[in-house]
């Protein structure tokens, strides 16, 4: 029998006790009606009999019951269905038919019948909101699948399912008749931790009430105290202190219910909980203390409370960070403002890195000028221990804000002093392989140096920064226009003499590293580029083999085989005369005339000043 045809025959077994009205439609009515499986057995009347708006309720009854019957044809209930009979208990849960499901009471096999989701009709009767309903299904429970029947997903139970539909009548139905309030879902959950993660206080109440354990564990050592300190009802942790929760139980990481409620900032929570005794120097297994977590939270009430009552703002986790990083790193500016003159600069020593760092590592440019203004280093360095937590071995606050891309606080670092060399990949490096032009044009301003070498990846003649920005013209010409060492591009040892030492042999050139097979395309171009930067350069056998390959060849023939112009050789006169120290000086180029400093400084190539939005 196909699906609809099993539908039809259970519907129109409903006739006048589902509620539908006592009389039928004429066949001459034109007013239209759901699909003919709706039959009724009374007798046909004239609709004439009837005034309009019984006609109108009549119809509007049928309709709902249509989409109804349409909304279950399409759910999972009735697609999982195994049998016709079980088909009909569904149908009759889904719809709330009360008096249909006792006629369905004595097929007891259609109630032991699961779901595709493992779900049986007693599952499915908890789910929803009709006491009724689960109390007819409940009346098999004595020769019917158990009260504690879990379902294959999730491992719920009904009086779980109930708990978290939220239906408290359901869950006192089910109690009523012997379900279990101890017995938890698949992941250990209880019924009461459930009613109290909802934020139910009359389903808590019921709960415990009727024997709920309030110290039952569950995963990782969880309990419904720790959830409610994370809710943040008073009155419900009021409820389970005074069925015996204890305010200083940890789970599975050490974390005590006052830490949950001072990670969320719940003031209130944190209050009842210190003044039932509640350890406000406690520290999880990670070393982290309930002030801390209160710091991350940013609720000052709550920061102000603990340290009223004792709380240590010098506590180390086992990172090394203290209430005053978190609060850094998590912007809470106020909070800052308040653990600033209390956390020891001793302790600050001991954690290994300045909260300057931690302010840096979330972006918080506010928070970086104000501990600056109130004397923290701008150049502290980060131990070797805390160093080790990331792969690049980073050391300074100005790193941190560079590699996240953020202008803002490096701004506000450089501003401060920052050095651009603390940290043994340059935070030059790190902005120019990530492509951040602003960041990059504002180093170079604060005098980072753009002829440094990274050799821990590959030990180059040529200065590193432009092995990062091969594809990238624009921040090429940022760093040529910025004083790199074009030359260093074209030495190598190809073409010596036979016996002549070269004390660069054991790096590798230009020549070689734009033989591979990756970049060896853009080689043509890379040189074109380069010769607006020099003089007459001598270019080696091996890199003339790779150049005749590419299309610039005869551009590049043409420059090397003609005499440079005067105009470009007294521009590299100039700058090497001026020196870089000097050109990066604004006191010292704002000595010249507009035109001749925007032509010392290569400004005509500079394509980033040109479009920097378009670019972006």
């Amino acid at each position: 029998m196909r699906l609809e045809e099993r539908w039809c025959s259970t519907r129109s077994s409903l006739g006048q006790k589902a509620g539908q009205p006592k009389f039928k439609r004429s066949a001459h009515s034109q007013t239209p009606g759901p699909s003919t499986c709706f039959q009724h057995n009374s007798t046909e009347m004239n609709t004439d009999d009837y005034s309009e708006d019984e006609l109108n309720d009549y119809n509007i009854q049928l309709s709902i019951q249509n989409s109804c019957r349409e909304a279950f044809l399409k759910s999972s209930a009735s697609l999982a269905a195994r049998t016709d009979e079980n088909l009909r208990v569904l149908a009759a849960i889904e719809q709330g038919e009360v008096w249909m499901l006792r006629e369905l009471l004595r097929h007891t096999f259609a109630f032991r019948e699961m779901d595709c989701r493992g779900w049986l009709p007693l599952h499915r009767a908890a789910a929803q909101p009709l006491v009724e309903v689960l109390e007819t299904v409940l009346t098999l429970a004595a020769k019917g699948p158990s009260l504690e029947e879990r379902t294959a997903v999730g491992g719920e139970t009904p009086l779980t399912i109930a708990v978290k539909a939220g239906w408290v009548k359901n869950v006192r139905s089910l109690i009523k008749h012997g379900a279990n309030p101890h017995n938890t879902n698949s992941k250990s959950e209880t019924p009461l931790l459930l009613a109290v993660r909802s934020g139910s206080y009359e389903m808590s109440h019921l709960l415990v009430t009727q024997g709920a354990w309030v110290e039952q564990i569950c995963r990782k050592r969880w309990t419904a105290m720790h959830e409610a300190a994370k809710v943040g009802d008073p009155d419900i942790l009021m409820l389970l202190l005074r069925n015996g929760g204890r305010v200083n139980q940890k789970d599975i990481t050490g974390t005590t219910p006052l830490a949950v409620a001072a990670e969320n900032g719940h003031f209130h929570i944190i209050e009842i909980l210190v003044n039932c005794g509640s350890k406000v120097n406690s520290q999880a297994c990670n070393g982290e203390s309930v002030l801390l977590d209160a710091a991350g939270s940013g609720n000052t009430a709550c920061i102000k409370f603990l340290l009223d009552n004792g709380a240590n703002p010098n506590l180390h986790s086992a990172t090394g960070h203290l209430p005053i990083h978190k609060a850094a790193y998590a912007g809470n500016y106020e909070a800052l403002k308040i653990l600033i003159p209390l956390t020891h600069k001793k302790a600050i020593k001991e954690a290994g890195q300045s909260p300057v760092h931690s302010a840096a590592e979330g972006g918080h440019s506010r928070c970086l000028k104000l501990l600056l203004a109130c004397g923290f280093d701008v150049n502290y360095r980060m131990n070797t221990r805390n160093a080790e937590n990331y792969r690049d071995m980073r050391r300074s606050a100005l790193y941190f804000a560079v590699s996240n891309g953020d202008v803002d606080c490096t701004k506000v670092l450089l501003a401060a002093g920052a050095k651009t060399d603390l940290d043994p990949l340059c935070s030059l490096l790190v902005a120019v392989r990530s492509g951040r032009y602003e960041i990059v044009k504002l180093l170079l301003a604060a005098k980072a140096d753009v002829n440094c070498y990274f050799n821990v990846v590959s030990d180059t003649v040529f200065p590193t920064a432009l092995q990062y920005c091969l594809k990238d013209e624009v921040m090429m010409r940022l760093l040529l226009n910025n004083g790199y060492k074009v030359e260093a591009c074209f030495r190598c040892h190809h073409d010596s003499e036979p016996g002549e030492a070269c004390d660069e042999e054991e790096k590798i050139p230009f020549c070689e590293f734009m033989s591979l097979c990756c970049i060896v395309h853009l080689a043509g171009r890379v040189v074109l580029t380069l010769l607006d930067y020099v003089k007459h350069v001598h270019i080696c056998s091996t890199l003339t083999l790779i150049l005749k390959k590419q299309k610039e060849w005869p551009q590049i023939c043409l420059i090397q085989s003609s005499p440079r112009s005067l105009k470009h050789l007294c521009r590299l006169e100039i700058r090497s005369r001026l020196t870089l120290k000097r050109l990066n000086k604004q006191e010292v180029m704002s000595l010249f005339p507009p035109r001749l400093k925007s032509f010392v400084l290569y400004q005509e190539l500079d394509l980033y000043s040109r479009d920097p939005h378009g670019l972006l």
